[in-house]
């Protein structure tokens, strides 16, 4: 029992973690700073702290071609493009808004799955999918759904990062890590990220200058990097621990805490049709989520 409990409590920390993220962004860009020299110090962040955990567990680096092209994309899939895109929105578009359409994910990511053969079609997760559509349409359509109908035009924006997760979730799915552990991918793609981002920050003049006096936008990209770092390797200790399917509910939690840490943090508010979409979009995850029994059956394959 006292273990069913812990395990519950680190979900409940996963999400309230990555639920965080979002209004941290909203902060982030909120007095001029921008995607480029954003990402780059997130990745510069990442880096430092997992590769202080790669020399202290005394994990190498392997850099083959199948490590080299593991880093790759998962540094430019998994964050650069879909980054870029969510700190742009994020200057326009309430954080809320972003959490709710961050839920997309899985359901992005089951025709893409289908496409790829790694997934099997099943009506109940074909409707998870419609409804994650009609959620879309429920913060688009209305006039009284945004506080401005010019953010309108900023929502496909903020759909580009969820497809991206949704194919990097795929693309691992369908042909691995080369070998890697976690801990080693994050590190070779933060590295990565680095040498990749560090020209474009410097050449779109978005570098962000390091020295102090630091600002608000400075500390929330510092907790920003540092609560995905520690989250995302709790997820992957969950996944070991407690399998798949019991790790994947913390979307649920990523949502309703975006949402009331937007609230709380910043003071936003929604209309009935935003409460509308998050309803919906919830129990479209519902429907898109693998069955355990499927999940499990997956899991033993690989």
């Amino acid at each position: 029992m006292r273990s069913t409990v812990f395990l519950f409590a680190v979900l409940v920390a996963m999400g309230a973690g990555w639920g965080i993220t979002q209004p941290l962004t909203k902060i982030a860009v909120s007095e001029g700073y921008r995607q480029f020299g954003l990402i780059f110090w997130q990745m510069a962040i990442g880096a430092m702290l997992m590769g202080g955990l790669c020399l202290a567990t005394r994990r190498r680096l392997p850099m083959h071609a199948g490590a080299v092209k593991t880093y790759l994309v998962i540094a430019l899939v998994g964050t650069v493009f879909p980054n870029a895109a969510s700190y742009q929105a994020a200057v326009y578009l309430p954080a809320g808004i972003l959490s709710i359409l961050l839920s997309l994910v899985p359901m992005l990511a089951l025709p893409v799955a289908l496409a790829l053969g790694n997934d099997t079609f099943e009506p109940r997760r074909l409707l998870g999918l419609a409804l994650g559509l009609v959620a879309v349409c429920l913060i688009a359509a209305p006039e009284a759904s945004l506080p401005d109908r010019a953010m309108l035009v900023f929502l496909p924006l903020a759909l580009i990062a969820p497809l991206f997760y949704a194919f990097e979730g795929n693309y691992v799915s369908r042909w691995g890590t080369a070998g890697l552990d976690p801990v080693q991918v994050m590190t070779g793609a933060s590295l990565f990220g680095v040498a990749i981002t560090l020209p474009l920050a410097l050449l779109s003049g978005q570098w962000i200058d390091p020295r102090p006096a630091w600002g608000l936008p400075d500390l929330a990209l510092v907790a920003s990097s540092v609560v995905h770092v520690v989250v995302y390797t709790g997820y992957v200790w969950l996944v070991g621990r407690a399998g798949a399917v019991f790790a994947a509910q913390v979307a649920y939690l990523v949502t309703g805490f975006g949402v009331f840490w937007a609230i709380v943090l910043l003071g936003e508010r929604y209309s009935l049709w935003v409460w509308a979409a998050f309803g919906v979009m919830i129990v479209g995850l519902m429907l898109v989520q693998p069955r355990p029994r499927l999940q499990q059956d997956a899991d033993l394959k690989t």
